[in-house]
């Protein structure tokens, strides 16, 4: 049976892995709206966008998740003026879930949900609108065109849908870093981080795409592909000689508690304090000293959906579980009698990824210390 391009609806393919058709060289730059929860693996994945000449970001929402809401807003207003990035406004999501009381990592992701590096503090002002009305202000001037990216919990999605119903075809394509199929959860034993944070608006969401005809299928991103993204000290160090920073520094299990880097680049001493916090806390959970980059991949198949292979199922949440709730359910054998609402990235190349992202953020930060000069 042939494989049907992801985009297309499905009715009766379900089960078959399908890939996903790259986008078109004449379609970018590829406009983008992000609802983070920065987060370090979020601050990767805009390093990566930031560097990317492919990315043309709209805007940018903040969602409770890994830190509370003015955390995150405050840590993507530092990462703008790092990067001197202009144009992009950051709006400000719900303070919560829908439903119930928030959840936050920091002991994944630091007080102040950068590791260990303290960004600089931004006098740039937020957007007039809330992160929901700043997804259907985006969708609605690029009616088709928008991609959106979620990295966080969906809650400011679900509450942008509640106000304009519309939103899932108005997307040309929606990605999700969120759930766990045939992979043990990173948050109890079933449950993905982002999905388990509010179950009730990634349902609204994953409902919302079920009821749509016609509109594109979301993109999941789950940790059955993410945890395979294993970065280690030897690819930080790989961006650094790229970029050209000195000194080269190598991150170390055996380093210092109060070792901070001294990277002569701005961008790349806070992601090296950010990402030393994160590999120490996959060591602690006996993973090893490294970082599991969820995001920055999401952010990748954004821009490159053929880094990954994809197969088509009717996706639910578990709310009231005992054991399981916040747990994502696939049906791929139409078992439910309902057509399917997403495709599951399944399968890619870690070693491809990297490169990628490496080349990417290193050339980028070179280009701007050379400019600096």
């Amino acid at each position: 049976m042939a494989a049907t391009p992801v985009g297309a609806r499905h009715t009766k393919l379900v089960g078959v892995i399908s890939p996903h058709p790259d986008v078109r060289a004449d379609a970018y730059p590829v406009p983008i709206f992000l609802d983070v929860d920065t987060g370090i693996d979020d601050s990767l994945a805009l390093a990566y966008l930031f560097s990317s000449p492919e990315a043309q970001i709209i805007g940018i929402a903040c969602t409770a998740g890994n830190v509370p809401t003015d955390r995150v807003v405050a840590n993507n207003l530092a990462w703008l003026d790092l990067w001197d990035a202009i144009g992009i406004d950051v709006a400000r999501g719900a303070d919560g879930p829908l439903v119930t009381g928030l959840n936050t990592a920091e002991d994944t992701h630091g007080d102040f949900g950068v590791g260990y590096a303290r960004l600089p503090r931004s006098l740039r002002q937020i957007s007039r609108f809330t992160a929901a009305q700043a997804w259907v202000h985006a969708a609605r001037r690029q009616p088709g065109r928008l991609v959106g990216l979620v990295t966080g919990p969906l809650t400011n999605l679900a509450l942008a849908i509640r106000l304009e119903p519309r939103l899932p075809k108005l997307l040309n394509r929606l990605i999700i870093m969120g759930g766990a199929f045939d992979h043990p959860g990173n948050t109890t034993p079933t449950a993905e981080w982002n999905i388990s944070v509010d179950p009730e608006a990634a349902k609204e969401v994953f409902d919302a795409y079920g009821a749509a005809d016609g509109a594109t299928l979301p993109v999941i991103c789950p940790l059955d592909i993410t945890e395979t993204m294993v970065m280690t000290p030897q690819h930080l160090q790989r961006i650094a000689l790229r970029a050209g920073s000195k000194p080269i520094e190598f991150l170390s299990p055996t380093d210092p508690i109060d070792r901070r880097s001294e990277a002569s680049i701005p961008v790349l001493r806070h992601l090296t304090d950010a990402l030393r916090f994160y590999f120490e806390f996959h060591d602690k959970q006996g993973i090893g000293y490294v970082a599991q980059v969820h995001d920055a991949f999401a952010a990748a198949i954004t821009l490159h959906p053929g880094m990954a292979t994809y197969r088509p199922a009717t996706v639910d949440v578990e709310l009231t579980g005992t054991l399981t709730r916040g747990s994502t359910v696939a049906d791929r054998r139409g078992f439910w009698g309902r057509p399917p609402n997403a495709y599951i990235a399944t399968t890619s190349e870690p070693d491809a990824f990297f490169n990628h992202l490496i080349e990417r953020i290193g050339e980028s930060l070179r280009r701007r210390s050379e400019y600096a000069r």
